[in-house]
């Protein structure tokens, strides 16, 4: 079976990506930054399963040599910083390993031997639409019009990836996941920081409740990757990945509030006390993508629709938190 490296293993997406791909029989490498203060426990279930690699994503020669040792068929490139308010404080930091990061796993898969044989298979995001003129679901071919500085760095990577396909044969693909959920162990998102809050009773605040987002499960993006690895039709093609259903995070909330039985006022249009704060006004309104594309070329589909797979997560942090 094909080897595949995946950057971002720690992470909510990465995690259950190599679950699922280990269960599938690849043999797939995890590349991890070396911390003396690394903690690998949220992956433990996994050492035994993969092949650990030591790299910064910042420092080319290191991801170099981690894509050498691996001799990969495929790199799942996810590793990123994600908090979209983080990068208002931090955007040097972002600027570093989104897009920097990105540049040098590209050049060290166009260094291999036999490089086309290889697919860069690339984590980009929703976010990178940012502004646009009319809100409906957002087709592949819109320019790219990013509304922070997370968005700008991986739009940046985004559009280098497709770059180094035309210009240096960069076999690639793209996807543009909307927003999603079903975190285990993380609360600092907007849907598992709503459950958590209301299972304990806790105020619950939403900044911009008129916000619209698309929310998608988590297996239903992990299989997107899948999908990819598995279809020569990928090759070379951006796709977006998303459930097409608008919601508002109003909407989302009082959903959330219903499945709990939360009764407290929400406090809609402010933030919890000492939240890093994203501009009220950079917010884009509207971010919900149309994933027809991806439905025709590789057979893929979203199967949970909002109301299970909210019931999943509250099921899981009730058991979690009781």
């Amino acid at each position: 079976m094909a080897n595949v490296v995946i950057t971002g293993v720690t992470g909510f997406i990465g995690r259950r990506l190599a679950e699922t791909l280990t269960e599938r029989g690849y043999k797939v490498y995890a590349l991890i930054r070396h911390s003396a203060a690394r903690d690998l426990s949220n992956i433990a279930p996994l050492l035994d399963k993969v092949v650990l690699l030591t790299a910064d994503l910042r420092d080319y020669l290191s991801v170099r040599n981690a894509v050498r040792s691996a001799n990969p068929n495929y790199v799942c490139h996810l590793g990123a910083l994600t908090p979209v308010r983080y990068s208002f404080e931090h955007p040097f930091e972002n600027e570093e390993t989104n897009y920097k990061g990105t540049m040098n796993m590209v050049h060290a898969l166009l260094e291999t031997s036999d490089s086309k044989s290889r697919r860069l298979i690339a984590a980009s995001t929703a976010e990178v639409y940012g502004w646009q003129e009319k809100n409906i679901p957002f087709t592949e071919d819109l320019l790219l019009n990013p509304a922070s500085p997370y968005a700008v760095s991986k739009a940046a990577a985004d559009m280098y990836i497709r770059m180094a396909g035309e210009v240096y044969g960069l076999n690639f693909t793209v996807l543009r996941p909307t927003n999603s959920y079903g975190r285990v162990s993380e609360t600092g998102f907007m849907v598992e920081y709503l459950i958590t809050t209301m299972l304990k009773g806790k105020k619950a605040y939403v900044g911009t409740p008129d916000s619209i987002r698309d929310y998608m499960y988590v297996d239903d993006h992990v299989n997107a990757y899948v999908r990819a690895i598995e279809s020569a039709k990928a090759e070379k093609q951006v796709f977006n990945v998303s459930t097409g259903v608008a919601t508002s995070n109003k909407e989302l909330a009082e959903r959330i509030a219903e499945f709990i039985g939360y009764s407290k006022p929400i406090l809609f249009g402010s933030y919890p006390p000492g939240y890093p704060q994203r501009p009220a006004f950079s917010d884009p309104s509207y971010l919900v993508l149309d994933s027809s594309k991806i439905q025709r070329m590789l057979n893929w589909k979203p199967t949970k629709n909002l109301e299970r797979g909210l019931q999943i997560v509250v099921d899981h942090w009730k058991g979690k938190l009781s």
